[in-house]
């Protein structure tokens, strides 16, 4: 089974063998990588892992634009995705955390019954008060994320879809596919949630604004769930701030958009059962020795563009703010303000 993995980069240097190698671990058989405006040695690194066969990557085709989406529109047309039996578009801080058999992909699909579909719910993960970035596994070094049964208004209830090939696609979204066809009242595709469920209808219309709403956390992570760390080290987050959005251009992250993810309610460390077969994946890689020496170099530019902005006052104050920030979401504290407040 030919399961392709289409992702958007920017300045990801450090963590692209992790990923790569633990999509291997779970059955991903292609790659096809975009970056845009590169700084960090990137670009380098996945020219070198393209030059040994192991991915394609291309130049992001976006003019100024929707990055992510330009992207995802010009992968259709890659022989990668239009000859693959399954398609899964994520990004490079998502890791598909299966929860049956041996946590394949192949397993996944067998256990929701080979829908045409599957998407799967996000669980975010917090910083954990890890301040220092260092060169070692993120799902190794992650523990901590909101109670993933907790109905949010938007963390809790976001999804990355796994796509077969004979699913009627319009285009690619960056959270699932949109269809080519309205559905009759009494048609229904196969498409199922992260416990093999058929999903709501309401969430097939792209015409509905609420369709994510519809798309119950509660129990939608029976057979696997999306671990997005999308914080990280407070080091990397700086770096993440400078570098902003790769799916957005102007898009920058904010005191907010951590605290709405940094919530360690809950521990879960049921994606460290692949550690054993991460490392040796990644060693394989890392056997070529111009593969290690650019990694290295992506780590050593990584520490180096931290160490640029701390000497920025703002970055300064910013590093101090999350140090300091509560581990609660604003919208939460906002209830409990509420509640105090009230008589």
């Amino acid at each position: 089974m030919r399961i392709t993995a289409v992702t958007c980069v920017k300045n990801e240097g450090p963590f692209l063998l992790e990923w790569i190698a633990f999509n291997r671990v779970i059955g991903v058989t292609d790659f096809l990588f975009y970056s845009n405006d590169c700084s960090d040695g990137t670009d380098d690194l996945l020219d070198a892992l393209a030059a040994r066969g192991l991915l394609r990557h291309l130049p992001n085709p976006a003019q100024g634009r929707n990055y992510q989406m330009e992207a995802l529109k010009d992968a259709l047309r890659q022989d990668l995705v239009r000859e693959a039996d399954w398609l899964w578009v994520a990004d490079v801080d998502e890791f598909l955390n299966i929860h049956v058999g041996r946590g394949t992909i192949g397993e996944l699909i067998a256990a929701c019954n080979n829908p045409q579909a599957i998407s799967v719910t996000f669980q975010f993960f917090a910083n954990g008060g890890i301040e220092e970035f260092v060169d070692k596994p993120i799902i190794a070094q992650f523990e901590h994320s909101h109670n993933p049964d907790i109905w949010t208004d938007q963390t809790a209830i976001e999804v990355k879809t796994l796509i077969r090939n004979d699913f009627p696609v319009k285009y690619l979204g960056a959270h699932r596919p949109f269809l080519r066809k309205k559905f009759t009242q009494n048609e229904q595709i196969p498409w199922s949630d992260g416990s093999g469920r058929q999903v709501p209808r309401a969430f097939h219309d792209a015409a509905n604004k609420n369709r994510l709403r519809k798309f119950p956390a509660r129990g939608a992570r029976k057979f696997a769930t999306l671990n997005h760390y999308a914080l990280r080290s407070l080091d990397s987050y700086l770096v993440k701030n400078d570098r902003g959005d790769v799916n957005r251009e102007h898009r920058a992250f904010d005191t907010s958009y951590w605290r709405e993810r940094n919530d360690p309610a809950w521990r879960d460390t049921s994606i460290q059962r692949y550690l054993p077969r991460l490392k040796r994946e990644m060693d394989r890689l890392l056997k070529e020795p111009e593969i290690k020496a650019l990694h290295r170099e992506c780590v050593r530019r990584h520490r180096g563009r931290r160490d640029a902005l701390l000497t920025q006052p703002a970055y300064r104050e910013m590093r101090e703010q999350l140090r300091a920030a509560p581990t609660i979401s604003p919208a939460e504290q906002a209830l409990r303000d509420l509640i105090g407040a009230t008589p």
